[in-house]
């Protein structure tokens, strides 16, 4: 499990905290900040499990990992020679 996974899981959890507090009390900007965290923390733990997916993909498959970054490679060479 990445760091990003662990970091986005608690900036949730302080986010759902943040809006409950702001909901007791009635305080409609610390509950906008909180849905924010959440959102904010939803975010990175997402990426961090995007970036867990293709770790484990690379290690499972490390040929098929290098052709997609050949490809990409060669993709991107031929799109930057066009724009010359």
């Amino acid at each position: 499990m990445s760091e990003d996974r662990i970091i986005g899981n608690v900036k949730n959890v302080a986010g759902k905290i943040q809006d409950a507090v702001g909901n007791l009390a009635d305080d409609p900007h610390m509950q906008l900040e909180g849905k924010a965290r959440q959102l904010a923390g939803r975010t990175q733990a997402r990426y961090g499990e995007a970036v867990d997916n293709v770790i484990g993909f690379a290690n499972n498959r490390p040929l098929s990992t290098l052709a997609i970054a050949a490809a990409i490679g060669f993709f991107v060479g031929v799109i930057w020679s066009r724009r010359k």
